[in-house]
């Protein structure tokens, strides 16, 4: 992957197609290579950006606690090295938080929002117990262990895309992964969104139960959105579920673009 110096750090990106720009957002220890089915199909259409967080895959760990406010600007100064002047947002688990953070500080930025299994708050036991686990491996410092379970349930039996998960998580920084994790405990931006008038495609596994209450919430708060859930599917969508993501986000961007 291509790098740039992006806020003092060398960040690594994907920058493929032409087009309307969708940029991708992946959740902790977990890179933009999980995105890869979305970038395989959909940058036949549109321009598709991916990247890797501060201290995530190849991209330089960050000296700075790793916090979404830190990774929005980053999105921007992304966005604004490669002359992109609008975009669709990208987000899937806890990178859709991120996702609606950018929607939030940079709304003349973005173009619309698609948050994918995410959230606006943590506020079930189970998730908060999942990602408390996640911090502690990290902390540890037991990284591999952590992203074998991880890229193994993204992987949908496909060994060669476990493999590549797996080696690409492992590159990444424990310190600040465990602080990706950690600020992900503590963000909580649903008090916030009426403040967001762009359009938001929310995308959701039929069998994921436990993140239907976000769903719901997030479609009863959010002033346009269209909500989806996907049959026989869990929360591993944009892996487990590609074809019928990259349906929908086609179908809503044409549609997006077309009203303007």
């Amino acid at each position: 992957m291509p790098e740039m110096n992006i806020n003092g750090y060398s960040m690594q990106y994907s920058d493929r197609g032409k087009g309307t720009t969708i940029l991708f957002i992946h959740p902790p220890l977990l890179t933009s290579l999980n995105f890869v089915y979305q970038i395989q199909e959909l940058s036949a259409q549109f321009r598709t950006v991916a990247f890797n967080i501060r201290g995530h895959g190849g991209s330089e760990p960050s000296v700075k606690e790793i916090t979404y406010p830190l990774i929005v600007e980053d999105m921007k100064q992304l966005m604004d090295r490669l002359q992109i002047e609008e975009a669709f947002i990208c987000g899937y688990s806890t990178g859709g938080s991120i996702a609606l953070e950018f929607m939030l500080t940079h709304p003349d930025r973005a173009l619309g929002c698609i948050v994918v299994s995410g959230m606006s708050e943590v506020s079930d036991w189970k998730l908060r117990n999942e990602i408390k686990l996640g911090r502690s491996f990290s902390r540890i410092g037991a990284v591999r262990t952590l992203a074998m379970s991880i890229s193994w349930a993204q992987a949908n039996r496909k060994l060669s895309l476990v493999w590549k998960l797996y080696n690409d998580a492992i590159k990444g920084n424990a310190n600040n992964i465990k602080q990706y994790y950690q600020y992900s405990l503590r963000y909580n931006c649903t008090g916030r969104l009426e403040q967001i008038h762009q359009p938001v495609l929310l995308v959701y596994g039929e069998k994921d139960k436990q993140f239907h209450p976000y769903a719901k919430l997030l479609s009863q708060r959010l002033d346009k959105n269209e909500l989806y859930f996907i049959k026989q599917t869990n929360h591993q969508i944009p892996t487990k579920a590609a074809g019928q993501l990259n349906g929908l986000i086609r179908q809503f961007i044409v549609s997006q673009m077309e009203n303007r």
